[in-house]
């Protein structure tokens, strides 16, 4: 290749002397007229003349066989003198807007997948159009050697690109062609779902057939509506099949950990929110239940805690070596489930799945690491029979004669000091470790104005939906509980909160409260009591869909990177 230069270079020089006498007269005659026009152009003026300067595309060498290498934009603020009508000028900076999104699409589309709003809408800043001096484009192959016939723009000299219609043409197609993958569409439908919801929270609400969240219960009633219909609307749930009943794919029905079995069977028997491809889900569904493995793997008595900690752990190598998701994300779009008191020690199994994943407990103490903008409360629910049939409903409050009530075992730190302070005290705040014979739990229930509602040995009580399915107002006594679905739900506009210190002034607090407000509570328990019942098969807004609603919530504030691609 040398050799072939350096003949090149002779013979064109001998060419050149042999022809330079005869030649003389001819150039002459050539540069005559150029002087002429020179001169011309330097009486007239000139206008200058702009380059844009655009990063090394990767289609750039495709463009090499256009008619200008050295791509000169001529747009300025002269384009009239220069011969270019205004409808030019609108077509240029139109095909410049093209490539600065296919620029953008290109080299910054995980910019663009956090934005708020949609994949075409980017924070990066418009390329800057300057003036640059012309630099002389040099031919050279890819060994990095001169030669002719082929253009590589070096590393060190602007990516220079024609502004002329034909010369965008590879970039349209390159956009159309472009194809965002699964992850990418979800978390653009994501983008979208947030921006109605913040939309929502001052416009009228929406329309809905069944029910139209409204009234002080709710902290934002619209904003809380519009999530819902975005969640019916889109939201996607993949449960690994992987693992054996009873431990995986089963749970209690008619115990108080009751929402396990009924929450695993539910979403493994619904059509509109489970997906059969990984692919197209949002979050992921690991079917384990605590419940069923302090029965079937815990060695009773043992206090080893070991053999349910290896079960979890296990299944979840399993999923993530046959699964891409959970080390894309770090379980970040994962949730288990768990009502049992031993729900939060079962997480610490895996440090991503305490840490990242979210945690759907009823044990929801957040001085055991309960995060609530991360993990989601939901409520305890004793179901004897398995269903809520004969258990909802109670009188008017102008018929309940008590003013508070409470009956169950001592356990916990909270317990033995209400009953110290209550117990068999006073005939209005009715307390007993034990109820007289032939007295109804459920009847005193639905004859007093408030429920007390103490934390046992962990913080959650099944009082708690007990009270508000008799239409009784909870009173909540506990230290570092949060509320079922509080995210949603105003629970001081429905129920009373007394601190652990208050105890002995708790007939103090509730008689302070006057007749037209008490009132006012007892409605709204009746009315935010649908949130809490159960159904089979489960109802709009009922316990099990809120579930899935405090899923969605916690999924909105998570955006997922594939950095394995």
């Amino acid at each position: 290749m040398e050799g072939g230069n350096k003949n090149w270079r002779s013979t064109n020089y001998l060419w050149c002397t042999s022809n330079s006498t005869s030649s003389i007269l001819k150039l002459l005659l050539f540069m005559v007229p150029l002087i002429v026009v020179a001169g011309l152009i330097f009486v007239l003026g000139t206008n200058g003349v702009v380059f844009s300067s655009l990063p090394n595309l990767g289609w750039s060498s495709s463009m090499s066989n256009t008619t200008s290498f050295g791509a000169v934009s001529a747009v300025s603020s002269n384009n009239a003198s220069n011969g270019l009508e205004n409808k030019d000028t609108e077509r240029i900076m139109e095909l410049r807007a093209d490539v600065l999104v296919a620029v953008d699409a290109h080299h910054n589309m995980e910019e663009a997948i956090s934005d708020d709003t949609t994949l075409h809408r980017y924070s990066s800043p418009p390329l800057a159009i300057h003036q640059l001096p012309v630099q002389p484009q040099r031919r050279q192959p890819s060994n990095g050697t001169e030669e002719d016939g082929i253009l590589n723009i070096s590393k060190n000299q602007p990516n220079i690109v024609p502004l002329t219609k034909d010369s965008y043409l590879p970039l349209r197609e390159d956009r159309r062609r472009r194809k965002f993958t699964s992850l990418e569409r979800a978390e653009t439908g994501l983008l979208k779902a947030r921006a109605a919801i913040r939309e929502a929270k001052n416009g009228n609400p929406a329309h809905d057939p069944d029910y139209v969240p409204i009234g002080p219960m709710y902290w934002n009633a619209k904003a809380f509506h519009r999530s819902y219909l975005e969640m019916e609307r889109m939201f996607k749930i993949f449960v690994y099949e992987e693992g054996e009943p009873p431990v995986f794919h089963n749970g209690p029905c008619k115990s108080i950990y009751s929402m396990e079995g009924n929450f695993i069977h539910g979403i493994e028997m619904n059509s509109q929110f489970q997906t059969k491809d990984p692919k197209k889900a949002h979050v992921y569904f690991l079917p384990f239940s605590v419940a069923m493995m302090v029965q079937f793997v815990y060695v009773r008595d043992s206090h080893d805690f070991s053999p349910i900690r290896k079960t979890v752990m296990d299944y979840i190598k399993v999923v993530a070596g046959r699964y891409p998701y959970w080390n894309r994300s770090l379980g970040a779009d994962h949730f288990m489930l768990a009502c049992h008191d031993w729900g939060p020690e079962t997480s610490y199994s895996n440090p991503y799945l305490f840490k990242n994943s979210i945690r759907l407990l009823c044990n929801a103490n957040t001085s055991e690491g309960f995060n609530p903008s991360k993990d989601a409360s939901f409520p305890e629910i004793n179901l004897r029979t398995g269903s809520i049939n004969g258990f909802v409903g109670g009188p008017s409050p102008s018929k309940r004669s008590i003013l508070a009530f409470f009956a169950g075992g001592l356990h916990g730190p909270i317990r033995p000091v209400l009953l110290e302070h209550w117990e068999n005290k006073d005939e209005d705040i009715r307390v007993h470790k034990y109820l007289p014979k032939g007295i109804s739990y459920y009847d005193m229930m639905k004859k007093s104005r408030y429920c007390i509602c103490p934390s046992g040995y962990e913080v959650a009580s099944p009082r708690v939906v007990e009270a508000i399915y008799t239409g009784c107002v909870p009173v909540l006594i506990s230290d570092h509980y949060v509320p079922p679905f509080s995210d949603v739900l105003n629970w001081k506009s429905f129920s009373v909160e007394v601190p652990v210190k208050e105890i002995p002034n708790l007939k103090k607090i509730l008689m302070s409260i006057s007749t037209r407000q008490y009132i006012r509570m007892q409605r709204r328990v009746v009315q935010i009591r649908r949130h809490f019942e159960v159904h089979s098969p489960p109802k709009r807004y009922d316990v099990f869909h809120m579930i899935l609603h405090s899923v969605w919530l916690r999924r909105l504030n998570v955006r997922v990177h594939n950095n394995q691609q």
